[in-house]
């Protein structure tokens, strides 16, 4: 399957959405409950674009098929160099090195922006994210217990970070 990566355009905000909105309504991944609208995932994406962050897409056969971008940690002027990441892959494509390609990608454009920390967060449930994210060098730092809710459940939540 071959995957092109790009930054993303206006024009790719739906296909995002999609993407997204799956991810809140069928996985812990997003702690969200609701589908978010056009609106706020175009907000969020102008957003994103005017702080400098990206947001690459992986596409195949002109197709949007997952994405992954970057933003700040936390709003304090110390955490500046410290960013936290996530990579989305539709439903449909999982399994088929895209997630790969997008983290790789965020890795190289952190550096190239002399970022000095990533950090992931990843609930307890998701143990293939865990595992993707030791495959780039990311080490567990820190384990929240049952600090989220989601499906009639509570979550733990494990803090990784990788530095660059």
């Amino acid at each position: 399957m071959e995957i092109t990566l790009r930054s993303a355009k206006k024009e790719d905000v739906p296909v995002i959405l999609e993407i997204s909105n799956h991810a809140i309504l069928h996985t812990t991944a997003n702690y969200e409950y609701e589908p978010k609208s056009l609106d706020y995932q175009m907000d969020w994406f102008e957003n994103r674009v005017a702080a400098g962050f990206p947001i690459i897409v992986a596409t195949h056969n002109d197709q949007v098929v997952g994405y992954g971008s970057f933003g700040k940690f936390r709003s304090r002027r110390g955490y500046d160099n410290t960013i936290e990441h996530s990579v989305y892959v539709h439903h449909e494509h999982r399994g088929k090195n895209i997630g790969h390609q997008l983290m790789q990608e965020l890795i190289n454009i952190a550096k190239a922006q002399n970022y000095h920390v990533m950090i992931a967060v990843v609930d307890n449930l998701n143990q293939g994210s865990l595992r993707f994210h030791k495959q780039f060098g990311f080490v567990e730092v820190g384990k929240f217990k049952e600090i989220g809710y989601k499906f009639d459940q509570w979550l733990d939540v494990y803090f990784l970070q990788l530095i660059l």
